[in-house]
């Protein structure tokens, strides 16, 4: 062990998680750390992936606003020209009945102050909720090298555009799956705690807080090859939500390193120490073998003297 000297760098967090009753539009990951810097709804190296209600993917789709901007632009380009090619002008009567079909919610929706893109999207993810949609996140984020925190919640939809959602954050459901966390690469024999953790809530909602220490660790390879990684050690806790909580659920780490570094290294015995332990163990063997000798000698040689003297009385 020794005083942990790195300075200026930053810390890999690898993320790997599901969250089985929230939709992907809904998730956001945001970072604050001691420096004071807020991120909110990271979009470097995460991605999120829809599952269906058994688990299984059903799309992909990039956190990054500007991808996810690009994408859709590219695909209603595409869309709208072959829908041009195949239907002509009938594709008019076609948005026309729709917009009738629509009128009703949409007049709802603007009467409360909300934008189409808003109006959207609420609709959007009711159906997702309906039909059972979550959400699996995963990535890297990179963070400065300080205490802080990183949390996935809904904390990024506006208040408003929430309540309409989930009708309040008591019906806010974060069971989680955490299938990956860790602070960087990993070596043999790393045992990272929370990988595997489920933590399933039923007919409740609230708040999980994972209070993680990071110890910062190299690992020297029996080649001399250095590999810096971090381990950690974790406690949790968890909040109940109720109705007149202000706050809305969300499952946090928190996050500290600790100032010493552990290295670790692997060794490789020389061919003379294991002829020493060999020799060692061979003149144990011996000595054990020559002390059973003597006893048993001696074992005998008592039992025999008496049958040997009451022979000569008689």
């Amino acid at each position: 062990m020794s005083v942990d000297l790195k300075r200026g760098e930053t810390l890999p967090i690898h993320i790997n998680m599901t969250f089985p009753s929230l939709p992907c539009d809904v998730l956001s990951v945001d970072a604050i750390d001691m420096s004071g810097k807020h991120e909110v709804d990271l979009d470097t190296n995460i991605w999120k992936l829809r599952l269906n209600s058994h688990g299984h993917i059903i799309g992909t789709e990039y956190l990054s606003d500007l991808v996810e901007k690009e994408h859709a632009a590219d695909k209603h380009d595409i869309v709208l020209g072959v829908a041009h090619l195949l239907y002509g002008f009938n594709l008019i009567y076609l948005f026309d009945d729709e917009k009738e079909h629509h009128d009703d919610s949409n007049k709802k929706f603007q009467a409360l102050g909300f934008d189409q893109e808003a109006e959207n999207m609420i609709k959007k993810v009711k159906q997702a909720l309906v039909n059972g949609e979550g959400c699996r996140v995963y990535g890297v984020l990179d963070v400065q090298r300080v205490a802080g925190n990183f949390h996935i919640s809904v904390h990024g939809l506006n208040i408003n555009v929430a309540q309409m959602i989930f009708g309040g954050a008591t019906h806010v459901n974060v069971s989680h799956m955490i299938h990956d966390l860790s602070f960087g690469p990993k070596y043999p024999g790393l045992h990272n705690p929370l990988d595997g953790t489920v933590r399933i809530l039923h007919d409740t909602s609230g708040t999980f807080k994972y209070y993680i220490k990071i110890v910062p660790t190299e690992y020297r390879y029996i080649s001399k090859e250095v590999l810096p990684t971090n381990q950690f050690s974790v406690t949790e806790y968890f909040s109940p939500m109720n109705e007149f909580d202000r706050t809305w659920p969300a499952v946090y780490f928190l996050y500290d390193l600790s100032p010493i570094t552990v290295t670790i290294k692997e060794e490789c015995q020389s061919f003379l120490h294991f002829i020493t332990r060999l020799c060692a163990v061979l003149g144990g063997t011996f000595a054990l073998t020559g002390m059973l000798d003597r006893w048993m000698y001696r074992l005998l040689e008592g039992l025999t003297k008496p049958s040997a003297r009451g022979g000569v009385y008689r």
